[in-house]
């Protein structure tokens, strides 16, 4: 079924349940009650109920990280949290919570394969804070989001894509203040998902933006930031059979090389991303290393730059790396760093452990 007609299906028929959808490692959720969306889970981190406050500049960092220190203390909501800290009203927690349901829902239509499951009747967590979206209207939006990204890809080819100003470009245009600012970050050098982050916006909104602007000839494409390289590149004597990768992994995961295996797991599922043995054997990587990793790094320790500026410009820093980097402030501890970074805890760990081993950083 297409991600449209089965959403229909489920409005039309009125059912309430648990929605699961599965692609990869993302795994994401639609609650529906009589065939209304009222609200959505998801393991993506860049779509956690924090980072979307972040994303859409309702609340700041250091907001953030007090909000989920006040969590580790008391078990509640992070929204109902920055509601007693008066961070927030339970409107600005419902707007954002519908904002989070109705990306997570978009994101849906972009996928080109996934699994689907309907729990019927599945009961809404405690303290679930409702929302209230009908599917016509997300049909509708999700469908023609789709079709636009198409368009636009045609000249951004995708989210790492590098703009800079083009010969059209003078200080004279009529432009707004959102689009200057568009173009401050612009020449920085940041990608389409960094403008995205830096100008609290969806990234569909940014491609859009950015499509005018080159049809314009306010700016052109200049490149696009490098993939993350293939982590099993250095591994030597790797079997043909995917089947084979899994046994090696599997070993180097008996093995106490948790790291290692999370590496050969991450490069089979991008050659074959249904591959549910190899989904479930992630979960099971990504367990071990983060308590490997926990065993060597306390959860509360503090980490610190310990280079100089000057060094640090002089290594080779992943964009990923970096964000966590720059996160990196001499009083947050390691908990405090990965409330606030888009990646799952263990992609966030694996960078702490490299840059702490490339000599960058210390505890």
């Amino acid at each position: 079924m297409s991600v449209s007609d089965l959403l229909q299906f489920l409005a039309v028929g009125k059912k309430t349940g648990l929605l699961k959808l599965s692609h990869v490692k993302v795994v994401k959720g639609i609650y529906f009650e009589n065939g209304v969306i009222v609200g959505s889970t998801t393991n993506d981190p860049g779509e956690y109920f924090g980072q979307m406050l972040l994303h859409y500049g309702r609340i700041n960092e250091a907001e953030l990280q007090a909000a989920m220190e006040a969590q580790r203390k008391d078990p509640l909501r992070l929204g109902q949290i920055l509601i007693n800290q008066g961070v927030l009203t339970a409107a600005d927690v419902g707007k954002v919570l519908e904002i989070r349901t109705l990306e997570i829902i978009y994101d849906l239509f972009l996928w080109k394969e996934g699994h689907f499951e309907f729990y019927v009747e599945d009961p809404l967590p405690v303290a679930f804070t409702r929302i209230h979206v009908e599917a016509t209207r997300v049909i509708m939006e999700g469908v023609y989001r789709a079709d636009e990204l198409k368009r636009y890809r045609t000249l951004i080819p995708s989210d790492r894509s590098i703009l800079e100003l083009g010969p059209g470009w003078t200080s004279s245009l009529n432009l707004g203040k959102e689009t200057r600012q568009l173009l401050y970050f612009l020449e920085k050098r940041k990608s389409v998902a960094e403008l995205s982050y830096n100008m609290h916006c969806s990234t569909f909104e940014i491609y859009g933006q950015l499509y005018d602007l080159v049809k314009k000839g306010v700016v052109n494409v200049a490149g696009e930031l490098p993939e993350i390289p293939d982590p099993v590149n250095e591994i030597v004597d790797l079997p043909e059979e995917l089947s084979d990768w899994l046994l090696l992994a599997r070993e180097e995961l008996n093995g106490d090389n948790a790291e290692k295996a999370l590496a050969i797991l991450h490069t089979a599922l991008r050659r074959e991303p249904k591959n549910s043995a190899a989904q479930a054997l992630l979960v099971d990587a990504e367990k071990k290393f983060i308590q490997e990793v926990y065993t060597k790094i306390s959860p509360s320790g503090v980490p610190r730059i310990v280079i100089t500026l000057e060094d640090l410009s002089h290594k080779e820093i992943e964009p990923q790396e970096g964000f966590v980097l720059s996160r990196i402030n001499g009083e947050w501890d390691i908990q405090s760093i990965l409330s606030i970074c888009p990646f799952r805890e263990a992609d966030s760990l694996r960078m702490i452990k490299k840059l702490c081993e490339d000599g960058i950083i210390g505890f």
